[in-house]
């Protein structure tokens, strides 16, 4: 169906670059069909959607749960805490939580994610169940089976998987993303993981320079996520993830919020959190949580020609009206609280 031409008019965060751009975005069917310089712009900020690279969004049944203890106790298949937790849950109450925890990425300007899906071909279809109707894009990675019926599949470690080369290359035949978590307690499941030619691997935390160049060198996108690093105890310092080594050496970086059930999937606190911890540059930590939307086969970066996927924040009607720089404001100020319109592709469904 088609939808008549609308005008979203403000100073625009335009392309990659990020560009502020005083103009009015025309959109018709739901696609970004000119870009025209407005000076007379209202003062509103129009950003492109966020894309969280990496979420388990089944963890929401478990969310603050008062649990305690180490990487493994807590989310190492197959018998962690997490995996307890999810094998106890009705799927009512799985696709609850899951969509749940959609529908407030969508108020807070996040458009889609990566989801590791556990539970097998079940799970998989219970996170599509949950997605129905949503304006939301969700990438899934799926194991233990599921990814038999999802668009990719998700390893929890190189360690963790029995006959790995045998999993991987049935995925790869069957035309599935590939992607790893490796690094996230130490280095040595890195390696194993790049050996495989991964769509993106997630964590880092403790990468090496040398396995670091070799992300970049390969173009393998790496997916961080720093406050769940903390919070699980596998970090507690600046360096880890080494996030500035990775901009220095030119990796890809996209951004990630992890576990609900211990992180909530807010983009927004997760872009603070990286900038005033790991101080990233304003820019590339808002690249940081839009890139991943590559994975939905066009990135969500505001553009002629591309899908409309943008929010609008309104900061005329609070003391964002005074700010020197939106990019800086954005990361470190902003919240889904002060958006005032999503326009999101009606094809990300």
């Amino acid at each position: 169906m088609k939808k008549d031409p609308h005008i979203v008019s403000g100073t625009a965060l335009v392309g990659e670059e990020l560009a502020l751009i005083p103009a009015d975005i025309v959109i018709e069917n739901g696609t970004i069909a000119a870009i025209e310089e407005n000076p007379r712009a209202p003062p509103a900020w129009i950003c492109p959607a966020f894309f969280n690279a990496h979420t388990h969004l089944g963890d929401t049944i478990a969310m603050d749960c008062g649990a305690t203890g180490d990487l493994v106790a807590l989310v190492t298949p197959p018998d962690g805490l997490k995996h307890r937790l999810l094998r106890a849950a009705s799927r009512a109450d799985l696709v609850a939580g899951m969509r749940a925890s959609m529908e407030g990425m969508v108020a807070a300007g996040t458009a889609g994610c990566a989801d590791f899906r556990e539970g097998g071909a079940e799970g998989v279809t219970a996170l599509q169940d949950a997605g129905k109707g949503l304006p939301f894009r969700t990438e899934i990675f799926g194991r233990d089976g599921g990814e038999k019926i999802a668009g990719g599949l998700g390893i929890s470690s190189a360690r963790d998987v029995p006959d790995l080369e045998r999993t991987v290359a049935a995925a790869r035949v069957a035309g599935k993303k590939i992607a790893f978590h490796a690094g996230e307690r130490d280095a040595g499941d890195i390696d194993t993981a790049l050996a495989f030619d991964p769509d993106f691997i997630v964590h880092a935390t403790h990468a090496t320079k040398e396995q670091l160049r070799r992300c970049a060198d390969e173009q393998v996108p790496v997916v961080v996520c720093p406050r769940s690093n903390w919070t699980l105890g596998v970090t507690g310092s600046s360096r880890h993830p080494p996030v500035r080594v990775m901009e220095e050496l030119g990796c890809t970086v996209w951004l990630g919020t992890d576990n609900v059930m211990f992180v909530p999937p807010d983009l927004f606190g997760e872009m603070a959190f990286l900038s005033t911890v790991y101080r990233t540059s304003p820019v590339a930590t808002l690249r940081s949580a839009i890139a991943g939307s590559a994975l939905a086969g066009e990135p969500f970066y505001i553009r002629e020609g591309a899908p409309a996927n943008l929010f609008v924040f309104r900061p005329e009607k609070n003391a964002l009206n005074f700010s020197r720089d939106p990019v800086t404001s954005i990361i470190k100020r902003a919240s889904f609280g002060l958006i005032g319109t999503n326009v999101f592709n009606s094809d990300i469904q």
